[in-house]
């Protein structure tokens, strides 16, 4: 994995990647972060030496480079997920790659759907722990020790810094922000009724299939990290309805100018 990160790293430094500061990842329905940014360069990921293709349609698969709220940023515009066919290695490559590149904080986005039901869809929650219901890990393969300390510790996965800026920033915009668990499955498949209930039970406040392996891999890394979830949809289990893909983007979409609002006054203080 060593020579494919140099050559992965070569390739966007020659494009002019040069030094960003901080590494963002943008989830479903998220995209239009890209609109604040001044952009020096962007690539297709289609066309970087051993990265993945995103292959889910709203996600729009090019890694951005530029000037976000005075900060050199390098954005993913699409991520990548178990559900697609890809390894927990392919799917946390390019935070191997941002860090590489210098980021020292990464900032992640994720659409989920709401386990606790006093969180409303619309809204947004700072993901303060994770569970891994993933079935692996994306540290678990030969040589890992090569690339950071194998057994990363895992106590406090989400910075508390930035979570607590966050929240003021929250606060001094009028922005409703929820905190809470995160639980990470692999998809592509919704819940059923006793999913529900079991994620509900065992603590998740919120139920996604992206973001923990990049969280793993960035603690890994030494880097800081936060990440918030759009509640795109109301998992009750006693009054469940077919989830329409179509009103998730929607609800990401409505929530979006909110959590552009958060990213934007966070890293003016990075």
């Amino acid at each position: 994995m060593i020579k494919l990160i140099e050559e992965t790293v070569d390739y966007l430094k020659e494009k002019g990647f040069e030094k960003p500061e901080i590494g963002i990842i943008l989830g479903t329905g998220l995209g239009q972060l890209k609109n604040e940014i001044n952009i020096i360069k962007e690539v297709s990921y289609n066309h970087i030496p051993n990265f993945p293709t995103a292959t889910v349609e709203f996600h729009k698969g090019k890694l951005i480079y530029g000037d976000l709220a005075g900060k050199k940023v390098i954005v993913m515009q699409g991520r990548f997920h178990l559900y697609e066919g890809y390894s927990l290695q392919d799917v946390t490559y390019p935070v191997r790659i941002m860090e590489k590149l210098g980021i020292e904080t990464l900032l992640v986005s994720n659409a989920s759907g709401a386990i606790n039901l006093d969180y409303k869809k619309g809204e947004l929650m700072l993901i303060d722990d994770h569970i891994n219901l993933l079935g692996s890990s994306p540290l678990a393969f030969k040589g890992v020790q090569q690339l950071g300390e194998r057994f990363a510790d895992m106590s406090l996965p989400y910075d508390t810094e930035i979570n607590n800026k966050f929240k003021a920033i929250a606060k001094a915009n009028n922005i409703k922000l929820h905190e809470g668990v995160y639980a990470s499955v692999v998809g592509p498949q919704l819940e059923t009724r006793a999913e529900y209930r079991m994620l509900k039970i065992i603590g998740a406040d919120a139920v996604g299939m992206s973001t923990v392996p990049e969280i793993i891999v960035a603690n890994h890394l030494g880097l800081k990290v936060a990440a918030i979830s759009v509640l795109t949809d109301e998992c009750d289990p006693n009054n469940l309805k077919p989830v329409d893909i179509n009103e998730i983007i929607a609800m990401a979409n409505k929530a979006e100018p909110d959590m552009i609002t958060l990213f934007k006054a966070l890293i003016k203080t990075l």
